[in-house]
């Protein structure tokens, strides 16, 4: 009797799918906490990208207004304080996690380098090693109490294709007939874009807030070879010209970011710029010392520095308050001009004035106008491998042939009438230009 009352038991299947019903809540358990932790992981780990982009965009600013790197970092963490207290989120990060350096965008590859702010690398941690792991909540049941979580942000400075070679207006940028404009050259406006009949753009970049606001007579762009292709959204915070205070105090100081070496020599001597001041009535090119900074004070805004026609510049700096007026056929090789006068045609000339030196695009031979107020120049302008910065318009006229590797930007408007050619360099010589820094996520 027993023994069939044994064997009745074993053989019995009631109750089975409770033991499977327990494997399977223990299954579903550890699925639903693995779940739940891998988000709290995946939200936390957003939280410290969030705060290492913040932290990395706040120290490369701050590098690029001339803060110390010291400075720089800290500013960076409080970033990431502000964002994430560290009384509750532990030490997120140390001065050792903010590294400034150099990012090569084909390598995907950072390099640390002391003193640079071309770009910066942030790491946010939470590690056992800070004691400030992310806890785990039902992964506790296989001994796994916290899981350390990592962002890492790069940001890099940057200058825009436009600011490198173009023109840039924050009104209208007007152009006529007949110009052509290589692949590479960009014009862009703020406001919007006009063109005539006869422009080719094949390469080349056009570019507004809104493109459907782009002129053309009778809406039609098929009479501009390539314009349809070349046109394209687009809109820039023109911070240039808050550097154009900056640039006009500090291109002096050999200390400063805005100095050109290769335009003014130190005084071995005096371990300062030699410094030759321009009376009334000097004729520019008589006083001319090479490698100096050359300074005019006008008692009026009408008083004018004058270049004569037909005479060159070569290696230099021009600070002065006085209307700028270059003389026909004259040239500047390696100069910058400076000015703080506000007048409409506060840099302006006569026909066929160089700026640059035609060179194919090798380095060196640059010019530099930056003016508070507006520039101005009649037929024949050529340049090569120069600038124009401008609070107000940019004016020139046409048959301006001889332009390879030009920036133009305008706080107004620039006007430029026909027959023009507009070569592109991709940068090439032009490296004594004032580009303003942008800073963008690298990765």
């Amino acid at each position: 009797m027993q023994n069939a009352t044994l064997r009745k038991f074993t053989h019995r299947e009631d109750g089975s799918l409770t033991v499977l019903g327990l494997f399977m809540i223990v299954t579903f358990l550890i699925i639903g906490g693995l779940g739940l932790d891998v988000m709290s992981a995946l939200s936390t780990r957003t939280k410290l990208q969030v705060a290492a982009d913040a932290a990395a965009h706040a120290a490369l600013m701050a590098r690029s207004l001339e803060m110390s790197e010291d400075d720089s970092k800290d500013l960076g963490m409080a970033m990431v304080y502000a964002a994430l207290p560290q009384s509750k989120y532990g030490n997120l990060i140390e001065k050792g996690d903010i590294q400034f350096g150099k990012w090569d965008s084909s390598t995907q590859l950072f390099t640390v380098l002391a003193g640079s702010d071309d770009a910066v690398l942030v790491n946010t941690q939470q590690i056992a090693a800070r004691k400030n792991p992310l806890g785990t909540f039902f992964l506790r049941v296989i001994n796994m109490n916290s899981m350390d979580v990592i962002s890492q942000s790069v940001f890099e400075t940057y200058v825009p294709t436009c600011f490198r070679e173009g023109f840039v207006a924050q009104d209208v940028v007007d152009v006529q007939s007949n110009n052509n404009y290589d692949s590479g050259f960009c014009i862009h406006s703020n406001t919007h874009v006009e063109v005539n009949n006869g422009n080719s753009f094949c390469g080349a970049i056009v570019s507004m807030p809104d493109e459907r606001d782009l002129v053309v007579p009778n809406s039609d762009e098929s009479s501009n070879p390539c314009l349809t292709q070349a046109s394209r959204d687009g809109a820039y915070r023109l911070k240039v010209f808050q550097q154009i205070d900056e640039i006009i105090n500090n291109v002096t100081d050999p200390t400063s970011k805005f100095f050109r070496t290769a335009y003014v020599d130190i005084n071995p001597l005096s371990g300062a710029p030699t410094v030759v001041p321009v009376a009334k009535n000097d004729k520019l090119h008589d006083v001319w010392v090479s490698g100096a900074i050359h300074t005019r004070t006008c008692n009026a805004s009408n008083q004018t520095l004058s270049l004569q026609a037909n005479q060159t510049l070569t290696k230099g700096v021009i600070v002065t308050n006085c209307q700028v007026s270059l003389g026909a056929g004259s040239q500047l090789i390696d100069v910058i001009i400076v000015s703080t006068n506000e007048n409409a045609d506060s840099i302006n000339g006569a026909a066929g004035v160089v700026l640059g030196l035609d060179d194919n695009c090798t380095p060196g031979g640059g010019a530099q106008l930056v003016t508070k107020g507006g520039v101005k120049f009649p037929a024949d302008l050529q340049i090569y491998g120069g600038q124009i910065i401008a609070a107000k318009d940019i004016l020139f006229e046409s048959r301006a042939n001889g332009i390879e590797g030009v920036s133009m930007v305008a706080g107004g408007r620039i006007d430029g009438t026909s027959l023009m050619n507009m070569g592109f360099c991709g940068g090439a010589g032009m490296e004594n230009n004032f580009a303003p820094e942008y800073h963008r996520m690298a990765t």
